[in-house]
């Protein structure tokens, strides 16, 4: 990180994209839309403002699939990569999959949310909080 800038981009490097720290969280996703739009048992995300996001490079290479009415999943139209997330549950704010920035950034994940759905054939070794329930942030036992 220099200067409080984070860089990351796609598998293939057509987009790439800036985050100035610092970022909002990071957490743990296991609901069943993230697992299945990135192949995985769950996917890790961190939250910026809006203005604290910018592209580089290849903004007109993401395309934008609604998941849902309210929401939106940006990826690389050359390689597919799964790079965005933004919702109108989380207005102004652009969630981006850790997985795709270059080095660490400000903070590591704190939680795992929409846990009561998570996949059977993964066992997490880690203290963090499990979260739940409809909003996916709810105490589950």
């Amino acid at each position: 990180m220099v200067n409080n800038i984070l860089t990351g981009g796609c598998l293939c490097g057509a987009v790439r994209f800036e985050v100035t720290a610092p970022t909002k969280w990071c957490a743990h996703c296991h609901c069943s839309l993230c697992r299945r739009a990135h192949g995985a048992a769950f996917v890790t995300w961190f939250g910026v403002a809006d203005e604290q996001f910018r592209f580089t490079a290849g903004e007109n290479d993401v395309s934008w699939y609604s998941s849902t009415p309210a929401a939106r999943r940006g990826f690389c139209r050359s390689c597919g990569s799964p790079l965005f997330f933004t919702s109108e549950r989380w207005p102004g704010e652009t969630h981006i999959a850790l997985a795709h920035m270059d080095g660490p950034i400000d903070r590591e994940p704190a939680v795992h949310v929409f846990y009561d759905t998570h996949v059977d054939w993964v066992v997490l070794g880690d203290d963090l909080k499990r979260l739940g329930g409809p909003s996916g942030t709810e105490p589950v036992d």
